[in-house]
Parts: structure tokens; C-alpha cells; sequence
């Protein structure tokens, strides 16, 4: 399976424009009104193909703080050298000329008796339908002595932008031979491969600028997401270089002491130059304030992303617990075309297609050495089920490589004008 601009977007062209401040739009003359919370891969699509296919029949509002976004998907990039960190942000001007209603503010509150959206800002936004797609956020004291108080001290940087630059700023300043630790999280979390092309990132940079620098890997699972292909690249291109501490050598029992810059690995301490810590993961908090989640996630059903809890409400990406589909950006864009389907049909009586979902997760190891899985689904009365994959296998030839690589750059270019116009 392969991936470029023209293939994921057909021949769509990327615009841009200037978006000013927009008031929060009052419910058109009879049009019903859908709100989008969170303007990521999930929520950006979502209102994008709503507002598009509808043809002004919606009234379509986005909630989203930021005026420039920035992916999650490929700031690992950013932090091997390979982009810069201007190529990841994404305004919403373009959606704002589609017909989107783009309000940047915060959504503190869901008022589900009088379907209303409560901002940060003072009002209320009315909705028919509601869409939630509000990224992720971190479960409290998941790594002992850490939360967002020292993520200065020791970035997430997963959530792109400030903390990501932060990060290969404290790593460019790591003393020669220095030490870089990275606290895993436990599963499900955003980007299954995430952490360990991190990683390799990491050595990348380090290799060049750092050549003695060793890194640590805390992790509370026993494998990984293209764990054999991380190993291998690891291998052939920074021996020696990565430690991985995994589930059975006491990678879960782990504390930081961010004042101290150490890290403790099953009782014993290690002395850190930078430290990225990433804790375990839950739903965006406007999904709990809705009253949609069930423990950490919000349970959806597969074949149209609405909450088990309302069927008003959906949750895309990130946020929801759906099946077999992992949280990738890809995926909260396949799953926002198959709510924005759905949407639209049960707004406006337009047709309904059987959801299909597919995903595919890339990673870059070193120069011109990508890897890749993925996989397609579909709805079953259960949930989003696998119904088959492919991924990369160890011993590939450097041109096969390469070309996984260029695929990946033509999928990003391709999947952020899909989500951003």
C-alpha cells in the first residue's frame, strides 16, 4: 500500500488565508448546527467535509484555541534536524473561507440536557450534533514524582509545538557524553511508534553532535509498536548508543525527581542531562466534562463515532475508545470522514455509506531509513474491527527504505491539506 499527495487528496490544491477574530454564530434560520470541539486531524477534517458536502445546509462552529496548530505527526522530525518546526504549523484560514465558523476559545462545558457548548470566554454555542475530538491529556501521578508543573524540567512533547522545541533544545545541551532518559508510557497512548522513533531521532541528533551521549529507555511494556524494526535500526545505526529497560527488567517501575534530574529504574538512581518523560494517557478533558467517558476514554460506536452515552455526541481520534484502530493522526482522520458522513445524513437525510476506516503509521529510523504499519477496518455492532495489515520487515533494502520515507513526506503533505483545506 502506498501514499503520496495527489493519491490521499486527488487533485485538490492547498490554500491559505488570513482568518480574523469570528463571533460565535447563532443557530441559522432553521439550518441545524453541528459544533466541533478541537481543531486537530479528528476535528479539523470533520467540520472541513461537513461544511463542504453540505453545501451551507449545516451551520458548522469549530472550538478550537489555537491559531496555528501544530502536529503531533512528525515533530519527532523536527527533532532529528530533518524539518523545521514552521512546516508543522497549520492555521484555519482556509476552513474559515469553506464555511467554517472557527472560534478560538476554550469549550469548558457541555450542557447535554440543552445541547450548548459553554467557552472559556463568556456564551454558549447551540448544537444538533456534537463532535468532540480533543487530543489527549495525561493521567494524574502516572509517573511518580512528575506532572505538568515540571514538564519544563522535563518535557511530554506530546502535545507539538513550545514543549517539542523545548525538548531538542535540552538535548542540543546535554554536556559531551551526557545522558537523555525517556520515560515511556503504558498502553493505549497516542502514536503507538511514537516514543521509539523519538528515539531514533534523539540518536540521530546526538550521533552528529553528541557522538558519546548514551539514552536510557524506561518501559513499562514488554514490546512495542515495530519493535523488532526500532531494534534493528538501533543497531545498525547507534550501536551501543540506546538502552532499552523493558517491562521485565523493571522499565514500569519508575520515579523522576525533576529538581535532582534523576531518574529511578526498579530502586536504582541514574543522573540525567535531559529527560523526557511521557505518562500514561486519557481523553481530553472536555470529553470527561461532557459525561462521555467510561474511566479514561470515550466508548463510540464503530459504525458512526457516536458516544455509547449520547447519541448526540461523538468522539473522534485520540479521545475514543473504539476497537482495534490505533491512536494515530491517521486514524482520526479516517474516522472524521465516516462521523462527517454520518452527520450529514442524519441532519439532512443525504446517503449513508457502510464505514470503512484505515490507517497507516510511518517512522523514520535514520536518513532515508522509514518503516511503516497499517492496517483497515470496518464496523461491527462490537466495534472497529481489523480486517488486515502490512508493515515493514527487518533486512529491507536501503531503496525500499528510501521510498518509505518519500512516501511518508507525500502523505503528510497530503493529509494536512485534507484536514486544513
Amino acid at each position: 500500500m502506498t501514499f503520496n499527495r495527489r493519491a490521499f487528496i486527488g487533485s485538490a490544491t492547498a490554500a491559505t488565508a488570513a482568518l480574523s477574530s469570528p463571533m460565535v454564530m447563532a443557530a441559522g434560520a432553521g439550518k441545524p448546527n453541528v459544533v466541533v470541539v478541537g481543531g486537530g486531524a479528528g476535528g479539523a477534517t470533520a467540520a472541513r467535509y461537513i461544511a463542504k458536502d453540505s453545501k451551507g445546509a449545516i451551520n458548522v462552529t469549530l472550538i478550537e484555541p489555537t491559531r496555528v496548530y501544530y502536529t503531533c505527526f512528525f515533530s519527532n522530525l523536527y527533532i532529528g534536524g530533518y524539518r523545521e518546526m514552521a512546516s508543522l504549523g497549520h492555521s484555519y484560514g482556509t476552513l474559515a473561507t469553506e464555511g467554517v465558523n472557527v472560534v478560538h476559545d476554550w469549550a469548558i462545558g457541555v450542557d447535554r440536557d440543552a445541547k450548548t457548548v459553554s467557552l472559556a470566554g463568556g456564551g454558549t454555542v447551540p448544537y444538533d450534533k456534537l463532535i468532540l475530538s480533543p487530543g489527549i491529556d495525561f493521567v494524574d501521578g502516572a509517573v511518580e514524582g512528575w506532572d505538568l508543573s515540571a514538564q519544563n524540567a522535563m518535557p511530554h512533547a506530546y502535545k507539538a509545538g513550545s514543549q517539542t522545541e523545548l525538548l531538542k533544545a535540552q538535548i542540543e545541551a546535554m554536556p559531551a557524553g551526557g545522558t537523555f532518559a525517556m520515560v515511556a508510557p503504558p498502553n493505549p497512548y497516542r502514536c503507538p511508534p511514537g516514543p521509539y522513533e523519538r528515539v531514533s531521532m534523539v540518536a540521530h541528533l546526538l550521533k552528529e553532535k553528541n557522538p558519546t551521549a548514551k539514552i536510557i529507555v524506561a518501559d513499562p511494556k514488554a514490546k512495542f509498536s515495530k519493535m523488532a524494526l526500532f531494534q534493528e535500526g538501533w543497531a545498525n545505526h547507534y550501536e551501543g548508543m540506546v538502552d532499552w529497560i523493558g517491562e521485565e527488567f523493571g522499565g514500569g517501575n519508575v520515579s523522576v525527581d525533576p529538581d535532582a534530574m534523576t531518574v529511578t529504574i526498579d530502586g536504582e538512581v541514574t543522573k540525567v542531562d535531559a529527560c523526557n518523560v511521557i505518562p500514561a494517557m486519557k481523553a481530553g478533558r472536555i470529553a470527561e466534562l461532557a459525561g462521555v467517558t467510561d474511566g479514561n476514554w470515550a466508548p463510540v460506536n464503530g459504525a458512526d463515532m457516536s458516544t455509547k452515552a449520547d447519541a448526540d455526541i461523538y468522539v473522534l481520534g485520540d479521545s475514543c475508545q473504539q476497537g482495534d484502530m490505533p491512536k494515530s493522526g491517521f486514524s482520526a482522520n479516517s474516522q472524521a470522514k465516516v462521523c462527517a458522513n454520518a452527520v450529514r445524513g442524519a441532519l439532512t437525510g443525504s446517503k449513508v455509506f457502510p464505514a470503512k476506516f484505515s490507517n497507516t503509521c510511518w517512522s523514520l529510523i535514520d536518513t532515508d531509513d522509514g518503516v511503516k504499519v497499517g492496517a483497515t477496518y470496518e464496523a461491527t455492532p462490537e466495534k472497529i474491527a481489523k480486517v488486515d495489515g502490512f508493515i515493514s520487515q527487518t533486512g529491507e533494502t536501503s531503496v525500499v527504505r528510501k521510498a518509505t520515507y518519500e512516501e511518508s513526506v507525500g502523505w503528510y503533505a497530503g493529509i494536512t491539506a485534507d484536514i486544513f483545506g
